[in-house]
């Protein structure tokens, strides 16, 4: 199939003009395709987590091996979607160049995708949507509401956009 720019282009939903490689806290919010709940089920408002689930969450604590400049906060797999905190900070000068956000997230989805493919026998299967949600923390009361929402959405997961219950089509 030949690529037409005109169908296949993808807005993006990054900030124009924002620098995702500076020294910045996010919180970002991942997908699984088609909104899918596989990474497990909310039982009395905690997270049980299934294999994916569980690959999820190795893959999110595996990402400060890969990447050095990567420190890592708060952190929830959901049923069809994680949020998590994560902070670039600066490498040691001598070290090679520092990864932007977009690379980072990546990682974190090829890892576990490939991991849950290769137990599943499904090689190639999508498990995540293309695109992540991202926002810049800007401080310290911020930070603290996001780990806090982050702690608290299992509780609220009867109640949550993303909870297929409450939007059957796939899509809040």
């Amino acid at each position: 199939m030949r690529f037409d720019l005109d169908r296949q282009h993808r807005r993006s939903i990054r900030f124009p003009g924002n620098d995702y490689s500076r020294l910045d806290l996010y919180f970002v919010t991942i997908c699984t395709h088609g909104r899918e709940c596989i990474l497990g089920e909310v039982e009395n408002g905690e997270m049980r987590l299934t294999y994916a689930g569980r690959t999820v969450q190795w893959a999110w604590d595996a990402l400060p091996k890969h990447y050095l400049h990567t420190r890592l906060d708060a952190f929830i797999v959901m049923p069809n979607h994680v949020h998590g905190v994560l902070k670039l900070e600066e490498q040691d000068p001598g070290s090679s160049r520092r990864h932007a956000l977009g690379e980072v997230v990546r990682a974190l989805k090829s890892f576990s995708a490939r991991r849950i493919n290769r137990r599943q026998g499904t090689p190639g299967a999508p498990i995540w949507q293309r695109n992540y949600y991202e926002r810049i923390v800007r401080d310290e009361n911020e930070l603290e509401n996001v780990r806090r929402y982050i702690a608290d959405n299992p509780a609220k997961w009867a109640d949550d956009p993303e909870n297929p219950r409450l939007h059957p089509s796939g899509s809040a």
